[in-house]
């Protein structure tokens, strides 16, 4: 058994859906592993990760919107506004969704069905670079 980690460095530009299967793909291929588990985790309390469609971008636009609307920023609910109207909304959103994905490898590939990719899901507004840690254990 043999165990990798890396670091993906994602830049946002606000809330939406952002792809990086590539880069984990590359990152895979590097580590000449076939066969183990891949658990990747995002190191920030405002954005979340998701496996989700990456065939019809409106998924994607669906999404965010939704979500939009089910934790609208500015709800005088929140107490927690330090960074902004979107802060404690970003809180909410994330705690509804995963930090932490697991994701069999096969054949040196995440085993994702057709037409599924991984995200990273941001939900704030400003512009911000995110950390994605990922580790591999296999052979």
């Amino acid at each position: 058994m043999r165990q990798e980690f890396h670091t993906i460095h994602l830049r946002t530009s606000g809330p939406k859906l952002y792809e990086f299967t590539s880069q984990v793909l590359e990152w895979l291929r590097d580590t000449g592993m076939e066969r183990g588990l891949l658990t990747i985790f995002v190191r920030h309390t405002s954005a979340s990760l998701v496996v989700q469609e990456n065939a019809d971008p409106d998924v994607r636009r669906d999404l965010t919107a939704f979500f939009r609307r089910l934790v609208p920023d500015g709800d005088p609910l929140f107490i927690h506004t330090m960074e902004g109207p979107d802060d404690m909304p970003a809180h909410v959103k994330a705690a509804l969704t995963q930090v932490s994905l697991s994701v069999p490898v096969q054949g040196g590939r995440p085993i994702l069905g057709t037409w599924q990719g991984i995200y990273l899901f941001e939900h704030r507004r400003s512009p911000h670079t995110r950390s994605i840690a990922l580790h591999m254990i296999g052979e």
